[in-house]
């Protein structure tokens, strides 16, 4: 079994650890289902062991990271500041940590985990992914790694780094890929509804939340439809109409509040729509046809301009 452990400390994010945790766990249970043995062995661990409480007031159980002899993957989870402070001077965390990744085929971290393996300088001449938040200040305080302000994940060597909370599953997603097949992982991915399984190159700021966050009612909602109907008719007329607006004064309202036309708006969307299906394999001719981008040499064109 692949022995997979996730270092934890008093008021970590939950999610953190609960997003690829749910992951590997799915993996097992997919296993099962097939008349298979599973895969991965879960294990959360911390400095003392014992009851160790999230930043949401959840617990988790854990054992001392020191007893655990020998792990295949480990990795570290976030927090915000002060309890990350609190973890870089855990006189215990740091020594025990050492010694189980020195001995592991991969080590990381998601989301601002990736300070306590910083102040380790276990990230020194490495290329790494935090949350957007936390690039500058862990560029700034450690001048020897290179941050990668824009990506999901980042795999350099047996380093895997993640950017914020939720993207720890996308990074779980892809080591699953490695370490069995992508076909698990999308089944696993299916099971757990997720929207899509982003690539790691995918950058952490989405155009369309930027425009949902951004956007006025009705427009908010209005994005979220035009999400679920790329395929269909999304011209000015067609969304003006449905916003119940006149041309014009849609036009103008959607790009003072988005900062995009329409038109320019719902391309991105179909392209970033596209790029992700593509990522996973899918044929040109029926990612064009899904994302409204037919007939296929449209598509192509819009693939390689987003590829150079």
């Amino acid at each position: 079994m692949h022995r997979i452990v996730f270092v934890v400390y008093p008021d970590f994010e939950l999610l953190d650890s609960a997003g690829p945790v749910s992951v590997f766990n799915g993996v097992n249970h997919a296993l099962r289902q097939q008349g298979k043995p599973p895969f991965y062995q879960i294990a959360l661990a911390s400095s003392a062991g014992g009851a160790v409480e999230s930043s949401s007031g959840v617990a988790v159980e854990t054992c001392p990271v020191a007893d655990i002899e020998e792990a295949d993957t480990v990795l570290v989870a976030g927090a915000e500041r002060e309890p990350l402070l609190t973890a870089l001077a855990d006189p215990v965390l740091q020594p025990a940590l050492r010694g189980l990744i020195g001995n592991a085929d991969r080590f990381g971290s998601v989301c601002s985990g990736g300070f306590v393996l910083a102040a380790m300088g276990l990230l020194d001449g490495h290329l790494v992914a935090t949350h957007w938040a936390c690039c500058e200040p862990l560029a700034s305080a450690f001048p020897r790694i290179t941050v990668d302000a824009d990506t999901l994940y980042v795999v350099d060597g047996r380093l895997w780094t993640s950017a914020g909370v939720t993207t720890g599953i996308d990074m779980a997603l892809a080591m699953v890929g490695i370490d069995l097949d992508p076909v698990i992982a999308g089944e696993v991915a299916r099971r757990l509804i997720l929207y899509a399984r982003r690539p790691g190159y995918q950058s952490q700021f989405s155009r369309v939340l930027q425009a949902q966050i951004s956007a006025d009612s009705p427009f908010a909602g209005l994005i979220g439809w035009v999400q679920a109907n790329l395929d269909g008719q999304l011209d000015v007329p067609s969304l003006a109409d449905r916003a119940g607006m006149s041309e014009r004064s849609f036009h103008r309202n959607f790009a003072a509040a988005t900062g995009q036309t329409p038109a320019r708006f719902v391309e991105t969307a179909r392209l970033d729509a596209a790029r992700m299906l593509l990522s996973q394999g899918l044929p040109l001719k029926v990612v064009a046809a899904r994302v409204g981008l037919a007939p296929v040499a449209r598509g192509r064109k819009h693939s390689s301009a987003g590829s150079a």
